[in-house]
């Protein structure tokens, strides 16, 4: 198969019957005629080599090799139809773009996603959002590639991009409001050691804590690995387990007095800075450069500056 062979309209076509699963419903969305885009697929086939679609009950279904391509195929379009609505003139009051965002957690979702909303509701409500999740290392190039438009947190790995900080955090150890290591802790301060007598639970993908907790040797007093922040409230609560969290997630776990924290005297990777980044390919993109104002306006404690990413 040559590039040079494949008509756009075979890609859209592709894309529509991939998403749809139905090749009448596929022409509609096209404005075409059912065997125009049989005619289509049938070109399609020869071009690629396989079959892409077979008949399944109400509709067809795709083959593996069609499965392979869906991915990319999406991503070209999006691309393309990116460049070609590149405009200086951006209404976030008439645009329908969806801003894609990755976020470091579920946590993180509950930090930025209600603000967030609640402004694009009031100035943009026609805007959308989609929160995706990817691990740090796909990042940048899903990025570049226009899959993620932003993200939000704290991503130290994350290189060749742009980022704006947001505010400074630093990392506390979050433990029941009558937890028996609160009798020695001065000004919530306790010495590190002591945490030698406690046990953790701990947020997979939060990989900064589960880094800390190995770096003071406290690896075997994990007792559980959770997938998500947003449980930890609840299993702190019933338990003597203890959590590495954000400062900032202290105040959002404890609107009911349940809970305290302490800070740990040395403590590996304390500080840190939560960010926005995006990628340098849509620094001039405008409706880009809205949102990165927006966010800033709503979540930076510092003006607006934005550094290379590190």
């Amino acid at each position: 198969m040559n590039v040079n062979d494949l008509d756009l309209n075979l890609l859209r076509l592709f894309n529509a019957i991939y998403t749809r699963n139905k090749v009448s419903l596929a022409a509609d969305s096209l404005g075409i005629s059912q065997p125009a885009a049989s005619q289509g697929l049938a070109r399609l086939r020869v071009l690629v080599g396989d079959p892409l679609f077979v008949r399944a009950p109400g509709g067809v279904r795709p083959t593996q090799r069609a499965e392979r391509l869906a991915a990319a195929v999406r991503n070209a379009l999006d691309i393309l139809d990116l460049a070609l609505a590149d405009t200086d003139a951006f209404d976030p009051a008439q645009s329908q773009r969806v801003f894609r965002i990755q976020m470091m957690s579920d946590m993180g979702e509950d930090r930025f996603l209600p603000g967030l909303l609640a402004e694009i509701e009031r100035q943009a409500p026609r805007i959308g959002l989609k929160s995706i999740s990817l691990e740090t290392i796909e990042l940048a190039q899903a990025m570049d590639n226009a899959q993620v438009d932003f993200a939000f947190g704290y991503f130290p790995r994350l290189n060749g991009t742009r980022r704006v900080p947001l505010f400074n955090d630093r990392y506390v150890v979050l433990l029941r409001k009558r937890h028996p290591l609160l009798s020695r802790a001065k000004d919530h301060r306790v010495p590190a050691a002591l945490l030698q007598q406690v046990e953790f639970v701990a947020v997979e993908t939060h990989l900064d804590t589960l880094r800390m907790l190995k770096l003071l040797g406290l690896e075997q007093r994990l007792r559980l690995v959770s997938q998500h922040f947003m449980t930890l409230p609840s299993i702190i609560r019933a338990t003597n387990l203890c959590a590495v969290v954000p400062h900032t997630t202290v105040g959002e776990f404890n609107r009911h007095g349940e809970f305290a924290y302490i800070e740990p005297l040395d403590l590996p990777l304390r500080n840190f800075t939560v960010s926005l980044y995006w990628s340098r390919r849509f620094e001039q993109d405008a409706g880009i450069i809205w949102f990165r104002d927006l966010a800033s306006q709503l979540f930076a404690r510092s003006p607006y500056g934005g550094k290379d990413g590190q």
